[in-house]
C-alpha cells in the first residue's frame, strides 16, 4: 500500500511540474527612472559677446550746409545674471525669466573738423529683459523660444548716451541638465532699443554761427551667449 502510494505522489508531482512548465513566463517589471523636470525656479549668470547697428550723425554747417558722417556697427562683451521659473506639461516647458546685463559696447565718430564740439565716444553701460519662454524637452535637452521686453542702453547715442530706452527682445537657444539641479545653455537674442533721433545746436565763439547736430545710433543690435543655472528641487 505505501508503495502504491508513494508512486502516485510522485506522478502527481511530475504532472504539476510539467503542467508549470507549459504556463507562459510572466515579464519581471521594469522600474524606469522618473523622467527629468524642468519645472521650478532658476538662476545663473552668463557671459557672451554684443554688437549694436551703425547710425549716422548729421550736422547743418552755417557755411557749407550739411555734413554727414557714419559709424560702424560695435561689438564687445556682454555679461550679467538671469533668474526665472518653469513650468512643465510632459514635454512642453513655459517659463519667465529676467535678465540684467553689463555690455562694453563702446561707439565713436571721427568729428574731423568739428573736433571743438568736444564729443567723445560713448559706452552703452547696461541692459536688461523680461522674456517669456516656451520650449520642448527631449529630456535633459531643452529647445526653446523666447521673447519680451527689453530696457537699457545697448544702442548707446554718441553724445546722448540714454541708458533709459525701452524696446523688445525675440530669440531662441538650447539647454541641457547636466544634473539635477545644474544646467548650461546658448542663446542668441536680438535686442531693439530705439533711441529715437537727438539734436543740439552749437554756437562757437558767439560769431561763426550756429551748428545743428543730429544723430541716431542705430535701433537694433544682439548678442550671443553662454549661460550656466541652479535649479531648485521642485520636490
Amino acid at each position: 500500500m505505501k508503495t502504491i502510494i508513494a508512486a502516485t505522489c510522485a506522478l502527481g508531482m511530475l504532472s504539476g511540474m510539467a503542467f508549470a512548465s507549459d504556463l507562459p513566463m510572466r515579464p519581471v517589471p521594469v522600474i524606469k527612472p522618473p523622467a527629468f523636470s524642468w519645472a521650478g525656479f532658476y538662476i545663473g549668470v552668463n557671459a557672451g559677446l554684443g554688437w549694436s547697428n551703425s547710425g549716422n550723425i548729421n550736422i547743418t554747417d552755417p557755411i557749407i550746409g550739411q555734413v554727414n558722417m557714419n559709424t560702424a556697427s560695435k561689438t564687445g562683451f556682454v555679461g550679467g545674471g538671469q533668474l526665472g521659473y518653469n513650468w512643465q506639461h510632459e514635454r512642453w516647458v513655459f517659463g519667465l525669466e529676467t535678465d540684467i546685463q553689463y555690455s562694453d559696447l563702446r561707439s565713436g565718430v571721427s568729428w574731423a573738423a568739428y573736433e571743438w564740439f568736444g564729443y567723445q565716444s560713448s559706452n552703452s553701460q547696461y541692459f536688461g529683459t523680461l522674456r517669456g519662454r516656451v520650449g520642448y524637452a527631449f529630456d535633459r535637452t531643452l529647445i526653446y523660444l523666447t521673447g519680451g521686453l527689453a530696457y537699457g542702453g545697448l544702442n548707446g547715442n554718441w553724445w546722448h548716451g540714454s541708458t533709459s530706452n525701452q524696446g523688445w527682445t525675440l530669440g531662441g537657444g538650447i539647454e541641457y541638465a547636466f544634473t539635477d539641479n545644474w544646467t548650461g545653455r546658448i542663446e542668441g537674442l536680438y535686442v531693439d532699443l530705439n533711441n529715437g533721433n537727438h539734436s543740439a545746436t552749437h554756437t562757437r565763439n558767439g560769431v561763426l554761427g550756429t551748428y545743428t547736430v543730429s544723430g541716431n545710433s542705430g535701433t537694433g543690435g544682439g548678442i550671443v551667449r553662454a549661460a550656466v543655472n541652479y535649479k531648485f528641487d521642485w520636490r
